[in-house]
């Protein structure tokens, strides 16, 4: 298991390293002045160079390339450059409630879309089956920020059994904020791990050793959830991950919709300002977490499935 996971950290540095090179490209190719944007155009040109030379603006691009790769590597993020706030201290505050959002959303999907993917394989074409299919497709074809608009229009507004906006302090007041954010989100996830399971375990169900199973007489719960959808979860598993991954960048949306702190917010103002820091250690906190999630997903294969284990 410590050689797996050690082979996936080092795939993993080639993939953060694209993922930096493309950042600090783009961010050089973008039009404006970032002296210029965070100074105003009534700036002098001494205020300008001096900008420019504090940032290290000044510098050839390998020379800024190669102080960008050395400052991520050892977590040297500095300052922002329109508050002088430290970068560090800006996504410390506000990755939490992302890193929450998150987690409740894929709860949420996950606690309602495997039991409805099981009842529809089940009842294969029968109405449950129609109800789940047809709920997929809603989920599917609704955007998340709409339906968050919706949801914060009814339930917050109208009703008022929601906070309008805010992340909240303390566990049960956090919750009470985090609830119509991440139902929103999970709308999709459970219309995506719904139907995912569905597939999953209708092409299990089929295989011989499940008909073998029936045929010597085990009860037909047992068939199902101990033969086939342990074997059905594998697919899921990987779906799992990147639903995972998808609602960690759908949650920028949703914070802007719902007016909550988060680092969606904070990138989506930084990279209007062209905060160049901010963006940046944004961008390498999202390629940990990618990593993270890919690593968790390998994991979770070996514990799905035990040939993995025997591969790897």
């Amino acid at each position: 298991m410590l050689r797996t996971i050690a082979a996936r950290l080092v795939d993993a540095v080639p993939t953060v390293l694209l993922v930096l090179t493309l950042v600090f490209v783009a961010l050089r190719l973008l039009p404006g002045d970032p002296a210029l944007v965070v100074l105003g155009e009534y700036a002098t040109q001494d205020q300008l160079a001096l900008f420019r030379r504090q940032m290290g603006l000044d510098l050839p691009l390998p020379q800024q390339y190669l102080d960008f790769l050395w400052r991520m590597a050892t977590f040297d993020y500095g300052n922002s450059m329109i508050t002088q706030t430290p970068v560090a201290k800006l996504i410390g505050e506000n990755l939490p409630y992302t890193i929450e959002l998150t987690l409740v959303a894929t709860g949420i999907g996950v606690l309602f879309g495997v039991p409805m993917g099981i009842l529809a394989a089940v009842n294969r074409n029968r109405l449950p089956d129609t109800g789940v299919r047809l709920f997929s497709l809603v989920g599917y074809a609704i955007p998340d920020f709409y339906l968050g608009a919706l949801f914060l229009i009814a339930f917050a507004l109208n009703l008022g059994w929601f906070p309008i906006n805010g992340g909240g302090t303390g566990f049960w007041d956090r919750m009470h904020h985090v609830f119509l954010p991440a139902l929103t989100l999970a709308m999709v996830k459970t219309a995506f791990i719904g139907r995912l399971t569905r597939t999953s375990l209708l092409e299990v169900l089929g295989k011989d050793y499940v008909r073998t199973a029936r045929a010597k007489g085990a009860r037909e719960n047992r068939v199902i959830y101990r033969h086939a959808l342990r074997n059905a979860m594998l697919p899921v598993t990987t779906g799992l991950g990147l639903s995972l991954l998808a609602t960690l960048s759908g949650s920028v949306a949703i914070e802007l919709v719902f007016n909550r702190p988060g680092i969606g917010e904070v990138l989506i103002s930084a990279i209007a300002k062209r905060d160049y820091p901010v963006i940046q250690a944004g961008v390498v906190v999202f390629a940990f977490f990618v990593v993270v999630v890919n690593l968790t997903v390998d994991l979770a294969y070996a514990l799905v499935d035990p040939r993995i284990r025997v591969k790897a």
